[in-house]
């Protein structure tokens, strides 16, 4: 059992760093090519409206939108990680996400994720969390997993 006097997993500052797949999640799920939801298609009336219920993406996806997407995929990625609403995106990583246009988004982004104690008078939350993008190692995303960072090491 968790003591009363102890801090709970969600209200530590924390430092940790991520491999982020945002091909798997800006892939949309188109209904003439889903072979994984093969079952699903054969027992639909209409085709108009429907909703993938596996990644909740319309049926066309709008690859002028896809840098957008991403940012906003990266920030629903750091709310569920840290347990914040308030999520800031590092302007780096803005402009990593960006490099390649609105249509070529990186198949991967490594981010290093903080959660810090909000400062301000009129917050509503105690903490939120600042995302950054961090360097790949030379021999690629390959082995790289979740790593926490001590605070000496910033």
């Amino acid at each position: 059992m968790v003591e009363k006097g102890s801090k709970g997993r969600k209200e530590e500052v924390v430092t940790r760093e991520y491999t982020i797949n945002l091909h798997k999640r800006l892939h949309g799920c188109y209904l003439n090519v889903a072979q994984a939801h093969k079952e699903i298609f054969h027992n639909m009336d209409t085709r108009v409206g429907y909703i993938c219920s596996n990644c909740s993406l319309q049926d066309t996806f709008t690859f002028k939108k896809k840098a957008p997407k991403a940012i906003k995929e990266i920030r629903k990625f750091a709310q569920k990680a840290m347990g914040t609403t308030d999520v800031r995106v590092d302007v780096k990583l803005n402009k990593h996400i960006w490099s390649r246009g609105i249509r070529s988004v990186p198949r991967r982004v490594r981010v290093r994720i903080a959660r810090k104690r909000n400062d301000e008078e009129d917050a509503k939350e105690e903490f939120y969390s600042l995302v950054t993008v961090t360097e790949v190692p030379p021999e690629g995303f390959g082995g790289l997993g979740t790593k926490v960072i001590d605070e000496e090491e910033d």
